[in-house]
């Protein structure tokens, strides 16, 4: 039903194939669960009487497992069905919800977070992404590549809003009926694995024609080996500085800095993800009359120039102002960069090229918030955006330096 509501309101491009729409509509699947996970999860384990050293660990283990199943896919991808490896995937999410509703000890849920698929950070780090990248271009022309990539990314943020307003359930549910918070955060994840199932289901309904011509031994990386490295190289630029300018850090500093009510927070991200969302339908029309690096780095460039000028803001309103033009331009790369690389790459290496491309999403992150952390615990004055918004400068720079001379087939003719 969700994916014919995608088709009846044209959500997707004029050309995309049901293929896509399932992808997309899975993505949405997901992006709910996603949503919710990554506010209960610190709870859930404080809960489980785990210290805050503990819930740490997990969570940065969750971070590197998915970086290293992201590597595992891509490899996979040469010698595996890339329908078969979403299937696998879906049953390892059934897995991951299981294991955390009925683990209670450190240990045990230290290697279920390392080899599931849990997302602590509410976007999408999962094993699931460089498969589903490497498979939506062949899903439309590439005309409508980047607009198909825009809507992707699009309903994974609106659909992770009302997910992460779900974490509130099991406060309704301790209200309502005579069960523990523990018992009430169990059933979360046991919901949590009802998505894998509802995943799962969608899985078998892609076509075989998803998979790339099998004429011959699936390649890897081959002749886009030098300039896929490159990419992931400064995408974990790009992806470390934004470990200093997460929601969490950002929230964390407009408490210290402002002394704001958790309710305001909670409005100003609203609308932060508001702005976000809309914005990544115009980078498609940006790509179409600018090129898609120079949608990348035009749009990130002010969008970093705004997120180091909040901390020298004189007032809260005009702070908040500054946070939110940098949320509305912030997120317009993001269909724009997955499409220039799936553009620049051969199609047998595009599984490859997703998965080294996204790890540093899942890797970079996880260290640069702890530095956040003690630096908001010296002084309030906001040196975390500073520091996050001048590395991101300096990635929008490099990006424009090494690429805005390769363009993909559609831009170079």
């Amino acid at each position: 039903m969700l994916s014919r509501t995608f088709a009846r309101f044209r959500f997707l491009p004029p050309d995309a194939t049901p293929d896509a729409r399932t992808i997309l509509t899975v993505r949405g699947v997901r992006a709910f669960g996603d949503g919710f996970v990554s506010v209960l999860l610190p709870l859930h384990l404080t809960t489980l009487g785990l210290s805050a050293g503990q819930v740490g660990l997990i969570t940065t283990a969750t971070l590197f497992g998915s970086a290293m199943l992201t590597l595992l896919a891509g490899a996979l991808a040469s010698r595996w069905k890339r329908r078969d490896l979403l299937i696998r995937a879906s049953l390892l999410m059934i897995a991951t919800g299981i294991g955390f509703a009925v683990a209670n000890d450190f240990w045990p849920l230290m290697v279920v977070a390392f080899v599931g698929t849990l997302n602590p950070t509410s976007g999408d780090v999962s094993v699931f992404l460089p498969t589903e990248q490497s498979l939506l271009p062949s899903t439309v022309s590439p005309e409508h590549r980047t607009a198909l990539f825009a809507r992707y990314t699009l309903i994974g943020s609106l659909v992770a809003a009302p997910g992460a307003l779900a974490a509130g359930v099991p406060d309704l549910i301790t209200a309502w009926l005579p069960v523990s918070t523990a018992s009430a955060l169990d059933a979360m994840f046991f919901l949590y694995a009802g998505l894998g199932v509802v995943t799962l289901l969608l899985m078998h309904r892609l076509s075989p024609g998803i998979e790339p011509p099998s004429d011959g031994p699936p390649a890897r990386l081959g002749p886009s080996r030098r300039a896929v490295y490159q990419m992931a190289a400064l995408f974990s630029l790009d992806s470390f500085a934004g470990g200093f300018t997460m929601h969490s850090i950002i929230a964390f500093w407009l408490f210290l800095r402002y002394d704001l009510a958790t309710s305001t927070a909670g409005l100003i991200f609203f609308w932060a993800g508001l702005l976000s969302a809309g914005s990544q339908l115009v980078a498609p029309v940006l790509a179409r009359r600018i090129g898609l690096i120079n949608t990348m780095v035009f749009t990130h460039l002010p969008a970093n120039v705004f997120l180091i000028l909040t901390p020298l803001m004189p007032s809260v309103e005009l702070a908040v102002a500054c946070l939110l033009v940098r949320f509305s331009l912030s997120q317009m790369d993001i269909p724009a960069r997955t499409s220039y690389v799936m553009a620049v790459v051969t199609p047998p290496e595009r599984p490859a090229a997703a998965s080294l491309t996204n790890v540093p999403r899942s890797l970079a992150p996880a260290i640069s918030p702890t530095l956040a952390g003690k630096l908001l615990g010296i002084t309030t004055f906001g040196w975390p955006l500073v520091i996050g918004g001048s590395l991101k400068i300096a990635y929008d720079l490099l990006l424009l330096a090494m690429f805005r001379h390769r363009k993909p087939p559609e831009e170079a003719g």
